[in-house]
């Protein structure tokens, strides 16, 4: 009897939950699937093209450069500003005092509380922004980043050309400089910057198939300059006296040549000792012209924060991304998705600067 009992009960309850579409007392859920790979590795999705509803007017699109003191991230200013005239849009620049990842993820997250509809970010430390710019994604905001091709938590980063392709574009100066033999080694801002990295690796591999009288210093394969002159200058200084035979330094920050020419000078090896590497055309002119350095290679900051804004502008209209995409600006009007990528474009922005066409650039 008590089981009979017990069964009808439990028929009651069962009906009286489906009866109350759920209820208090929901059913217990079926296991999850196993993850194929943990979350935090988990490409972002690519966007998709929704386009918002707001008026144009109205839009915000913030421009989030590593500072606002070094000079390249004054010439991209430049080119928002410029860009911002030209479509009548709100957009704008936006950066810290000092290059620092953690005051960088503070100021995105004072955007993010304050509703803008874009941000567009040079990264300090990719992996340490990821989780600001996820809450930028979590509230609608388009992310477009810029040097930042590891970054997952993005809709789209925009490079100027294949980060392997310019490393080896900067390692065909040097190697030329150097008469394509001896010892050199590489130098980057820091070694969490994802596109240097990128460069001086596709330096390296260029070199030891084209160059195979070139070798990288095994001691000390890779040094930080921190993005700063003097620091390049004084790392500068310190290897070629620790190596004697060091012959070259590959560049990657536009602070590296710069700072390691003045180290060349300085040390009287002018014509013995080379550098090449990023740098701004006005800042180096006089390096180039007495042969310190012998090249500079370069893409224009201020076109690669037009190409930023011009593709949050175009994300916003609801217009689909896709290869062979055209912003209207220069350098960025063949824009191909990277191979294997379904998040990083690439365009085709470099250019070369010698004491021969230092003056045409205009900045």
């Amino acid at each position: 009897m008590k089981k009979i009992l017990a069964l009808m009960m439990a028929m009651v309850l069962v009906f009286g939950v489906a009866a109350c579409g759920g209820g208090s007392a929901p059913a217990p859920a079926a296991p999850a699937a196993p993850a194929e790979q943990p979350a935090e590795s988990a490409p972002a999705e690519p966007a998709a093209p929704v386009a918002s509803d707001k008026d144009e007017s109205d839009w915000e699109i913030v421009v989030v450069p590593k500072d606002a003191s070094n000079p390249w991230f004054v010439r991209m200013d430049v080119g928002v500003k410029e860009y911002a005239q030209k479509t009548g849009l709100n957009i704008y620049q936006r950066g810290t005092a000092d290059i620092d990842a953690t005051l960088q993820a503070q100021l995105i997250q004072d955007l993010i509380a304050s509703g803008v509809d874009a941000i567009c970010v040079v990264p300090v430390d990719p992996g340490s922004l990821e989780p600001v710019l996820k809450q930028a994604r979590d509230a609608g905001i388009i992310v477009i980043a810029h040097e930042g091709a590891s970054l997952v938590n993005v809709d789209y980063n925009i490079e100027a050309f294949s980060n392997d392709q310019y490393g080896a574009f900067i390692m065909d100066n040097l190697a030329e400089a150097m008469g394509e033999e001896g010892v050199y080694t590489t130098m980057v801002a820091h070694v969490t910057n994802a596109s240097h990295n990128e460069w001086a690796d596709g330096g390296v591999a260029h070199q030891k198939v084209a160059y195979p009288n070139m070798t990288l210093l095994e001691a000390e394969p890779r040094v930080e300059s921190e993005d700063n002159g003097d620091i390049a200058y004084n790392t500068a200084l310190e290897l070629f006296k620790k190596y004697p035979d060091l012959k070259g330094i590959m560049g990657t920050s536009s602070f590296d040549a710069p700072g390691v020419a003045r180290a060349i000078e300085e040390l009287g090896l002018t014509g013995k000792a080379f550098t090449s590497g990023t740098g701004l055309p006005a800042d180096n002119a006089a390096l180039l012209r007495s042969g310190a350095v012998q090249s500079l290679t370069l893409w224009d900051p201020a076109l690669a924060g037009q190409a930023m804004a011009a593709l949050a502008v175009h994300m916003l209209r609801g217009l689909p991304v896709t290869d062979h995409l055209d912003l209207g600006v220069e350098g960025y009007t063949d824009l191909v998705f990277k191979p294997g990528s379904t998040t990083v474009l690439e365009g085709q922005g470099w250019i070369v600067i010698n004491a021969e066409n230092v003056d045409s650039f205009g900045f």
